[in-house]
């Protein structure tokens, strides 16, 4: 599934919900099932920097795909993740570094996030795609 396949997928599943809190506890449960990054990759190195949280997120090239795990000590933070990664892991390089995202203004999720929290998902988005490109030069 492409990219803005996986988009409108989510963009159908958070129209289902009414108000943010429905929504929020959505993101929690997405956290719940994120793919958990081994505990020996949670390393300074992979630390995501300008988040409010600790965030760690690890990226490998599996059949010309990037394949993305992470963790979070906290369970919004963790949800958030786990909806960038829903949406480009197992993708392209290519494809993960021109995506534009529209799922999350669409879905109102930049704006019902407080500034710490907004920068942090502008600091992990950049952090994918950073990994996405090294993995496609070293490819």
């Amino acid at each position: 599934m492409a990219i803005a396949e996986k988009e409108q997928a989510l963009i159908d599943d958070f129209s289902i919900y009414d108000d943010w809190m429905a929504k929020y506890e959505y993101i929690i449960e997405l956290g719940k099932d994120l793919p958990q990054i081994d505990n020996a990759l949670k390393t300074p190195d992979r630390e995501i920097k300008g988040c409010q949280s600790k965030v760690w997120l690890n990226a490998e090239l599996k059949d010309g795909k990037v394949v993305y795990t992470a963790d979070s000590d906290a369970i919004i933070t963790k949800g958030i993740i786990a909806l960038l990664i829903q949406v480009m892991s197992n993708e392209s390089p290519d494809d993960i570094v021109e995506a534009k995202l529209n799922f999350i203004k669409e879905i109102g999720l930049q704006e019902h996030l407080s500034p710490t929290r907004s920068n942090g998902l502008v600091a992990m988005i950049k952090q994918m795609k950073l990994d996405a490109l090294a993995l496609k030069m070293t490819a």
